[in-house]
């Protein structure tokens, strides 16, 4: 009997583990994270460079006071830490190595505050030696303050486009907010009632908006063009019909503005306490709203029908589900939202109502609903990082390193970049601007 041989072939090392092909998004964005913090990384060397001055001032409070006095930073070392960090990520990005998920979520943010950091101690440093001298102010307060009607709206939008329904009047759903708030308040001399007033003037622009996109079938962009002219006129008309009389006025366009509730032992943590927990109660209901868009929309069996009648109106059909229905609810519930956004302008800051006193920031609320995907938590982070820019625009009008035409800018072009660099291209719900008619 002969020995029979048996010769097993074993894979190549090398070749057994054919390289992963990457499709061409994953390469665009990283070319584009690549640029943009290269860029930064560019701009800290140069911030590091060009400082003379060893310290700035800084101060934990939004201002200088009493309770928050300025102090001395150490102003270089910052930067070059600033420096140090965005160069690492930058490392990461151009070695691939910054996965999608919350290690990339991580290094931007991280960048980002560097960046920050390492820009706003560039731009308070070397300012003479005069007598006033500019200290660098939490940012928070600010962010809070110009936040908080952006993220109310944009919750409205995110309720009414993940119904399906393109909502480009939350500009006009603020002004009537606003303007009713003011009203109420002023009649009821109770800013609360402002509150209901503001909801009610929310609810009426978005009963108009569903009327005319759902059962009559108007073209859902020209008609939410259309009801911004509309709020925009009707609040400039009535406004002039107050008179000026102070003993008239006062029970219309004077309202009492809500005051300041500090929740216990929260409100004394340093740096956050009072930026986050010495606010109104508006304040207070806008962070209760992102917990409550979140859950109704992902956590109940009516979000799911609301995003399903945005997904596939038919599916939702066939198996039962109203679709003209569920989409009135929604934007009737979102318009609870925008009215509340439009009440921040009279009685949770400014009291008295102006003509246009939102100035347009319906627009950036919608442009946070894109920003942040559709998503309540996005399109929130969306709205306060806008915030967030424009308060960095009004700190950086008290030092003069920068022109003022720039300044009106910032926060306009950090969007831009931000979409650009960081959120890139996004999808919106496949039925959003579609009327659905049951065949």
């Amino acid at each position: 009997m002969g020995l029979v041989s048996t010769r097993v072939e074993q894979p190549p090392a090398a070749a057994a583990e054919a390289p992963a092909i990457r499709d061409r998004a994953d390469v665009r964005r990283q070319v584009k994270l690549v640029v943009v913090l290269a860029i930064a990384a560019g701009l800290l060397l140069y911030f590091a460079l060009s400082i003379d001055n060893a310290t700035v001032k800084y101060v934990l409070g939004d201002r200088v006071s009493a309770e928050f006095p300025a102090k001395d930073l150490a102003a270089k070392p910052v930067v070059w830490v600033s420096f140090a960090l965005v160069l690492g990520a930058l490392v990461l990005a151009a070695l691939n190595r910054l996965p999608r998920g919350w290690v990339a979520t991580t290094a931007y943010v991280v960048s980002g505050l560097a960046f920050y950091a390492g820009f706003i101690v560039w731009a308070y440093s070397d300012q003479g030696e005069g007598a006033f001298q500019a200290a660098i102010a939490n940012p928070l307060p600010g962010t809070i303050e110009i936040g908080t009607p952006l993220v109310l709206g944009a919750l409205a939008g995110v309720m009414c486009e993940r119904a399906g329904v393109i909502n480009i009047a939350i500009e006009g759903q603020f002004l009537v907010g606003a303007f009713f708030a003011s009203v109420a308040a002023s009649l009821a001399f109770s800013a609360y009632m402002g509150l209901v007033g503001a909801v009610i003037a929310g609810v009426g622009i978005a009963a108009l908006l569903a009327l005319f996109a759902l059962r009559y079938q108007v073209n859902q962009v020209v008609l939410g063009v259309v009801l911004i002219a509309l709020a925009s006129g009707l609040t400039a008309f009535l406004l002039s019909q107050i008179p000026s009389d102070p003993a008239i006025k006062q029970y219309l366009n004077e309202p009492p503005r809500l005051e300041e509730l500090p929740i216990p032992v929260l409100s004394d943590l340093p740096v956050v306490g009072q930026a986050l927990f010495n606010q109104t109660l508006l304040v207070y209901l806008m962070y209760a709203s992102i917990f409550v868009v979140t859950f109704v929309l992902f956590q109940t069996r009516w979000g799911l029908r609301v995003r399903s009648v945005g997904e596939h109106p038919m599916a939702a059909d066939t198996v039962g589900i109203k679709v003209n229905r569920v989409r009135w609810q929604a934007v009737l519930f979102g318009g609870v939202f925008a009215g509340l956004g439009g009440a921040y302008y009279t009685v949770g800051s400014t009291g008295a109502f102006d003509r246009d006193l939102s100035a347009g920031n319906g627009f950036i609320a919608l442009a946070a609903v894109i920003m942040g995907r559709w998503h309540p938590v996005g399109a929130t982070f969306a709205a306060l990082f806008f915030g967030f820019m424009t308060n960095l625009q009004f700190q950086l009008a008290l030092v003069d390193k920068i022109p003022t035409q720039f300044l009106g800018a910032t926060p306009y072009l950090a969007t831009i970049i931000a979409v650009a660099g960081f959120v890139g291209r996004v999808r919106p719900p496949a039925a959003d601007g579609e009327p659905y008619v049951k065949s």
